[in-house]
């Protein structure tokens, strides 16, 4: 990438309202192209104008529906490929299938590989994902990758909230890094649960360490799908937390019965980022949307200028 090339962003149908805001904070307008529907459910795009030359950094998370969000990607990829962009960026705020990331039994697709390794077959120069499920997709590409964090925003937003005695809460041992990077930038406790899944998409708190007596619980995760961590609420109350839980959760997919679990008194609001479009379907008075478009705008620039990006990295949970 150059800034002797042009920079252009595109947009997918995936989360254009993101891709707009992007656009704006970088003093650009967004690049003309057309994704259609076919009646036999195949996906037909078009880019619009020429893009000979330039860098195209195409923005498409793909959540629900995933496979049509991801294959839309890759036909877009192909078409900038074809039409002779210098470099090809997939933005995927959401990066599909980050929960199969590895073998659990035998004979299982390792899934975000298989995402992988199609990008980079189709000529992709760079990835940049937010709060990927699992840190070691990152090696699954040959290319630069560039991960990004939500929750440097999210703590920014409860410090603003000003909560009285509130403590970080990791919800299983896999967040606890996370956990601890966020409770240092907010300078408050962390607290850890312990869980364990019995499916795909219930969990049981088994118990919590840490003080969290009398304290506001601050719950967060990387996706809140089905709501299995919702379920595991309960535990923090038997544990003499303050019947007043946030949850700050990156990527609001959100499916099943997970809006009605919000109706529960003891949960006070959800903050999620704009990673993933919520539709009207999918509101909830709980729920809160805080913007990552400001970090995506300035990486986007800093990687067109082929300036570091360590300044934007060296501020994000795990860093080093």
């Amino acid at each position: 990438m150059s800034r002797y090339h042009p920079l252009r962003i595109f947009s997918g149908d995936a989360n254009r309202p993101l891709a707009e805001e992007v656009a704006h904070i970088l003093s650009t307008s967004l690049g003309d192209l057309t994704v259609t529907h076919l009646p036999d459910s195949e996906i037909h795009v078009q880019v619009n104008e020429p893009v000979r030359g330039e860098d195209i950094f195409v923005i498409q998370p793909c959540a629900n529906p995933v496979n049509d969000n991801v294959v839309e990607l890759f036909l877009l990829i192909d078409a900038f490929r074809r039409a002779s962009a210098a470099s090809i960026t997939a933005v995927m705020p959401y990066f599909p299938y980050g929960r199969q990331e590895r073998m659990a039994k035998g004979r299982e697709a390792i899934s975000a590989k298989v995402i992988a390794s199609v990008l980079e077959m189709l000529g992709v120069s760079r990835v940049i994902y937010f709060d990927v499920h699992a840190a070691a997709i990152q090696g699954f590409f040959n290319i630069p990758v560039d991960p990004l964090s939500a929750f440097p925003t999210f703590a920014d937003y409860f410090l603003d909230q000003g909560l009285e005695n509130a403590v970080i809460v990791s919800p299983d041992t896999g967040r606890a890094k996370l956990g601890s990077r966020v409770s240092s930038m907010m300078g408050i406790p962390l607290v850890l649960m312990h869980k364990r899944r019995t499916d795909f998409s219930f969990a049981k708190a088994t118990h919590v360490v840490g003080d969290i007596k009398d304290r506001i619980p601050i719950v967060i995760d990387d996706v809140i799908a089905g709501g299995s961590v919702l379920d595991t609420l309960p535990a923090l109350l038997d544990a003499g937390a303050r019947p007043e839980i946030y949850l700050a959760i990156t990527h609001p997919v959100l499916v099943k019965d997970s809006l009605k679990k919000l109706d529960a008194p003891y949960i006070k609001k959800l903050v999620v980022s704009n990673t993933i479009y919520l539709p009207p379907e999918k509101k909830h008075p709980k729920i809160e949307v805080v913007s990552i478009a400001p970090v995506l705008a300035e990486v986007i620039q800093l990687v067109h200028e082929e300036r570091s990006i360590t300044p934007v990295l060296s501020k994000l949970p795990g860093a080093r």
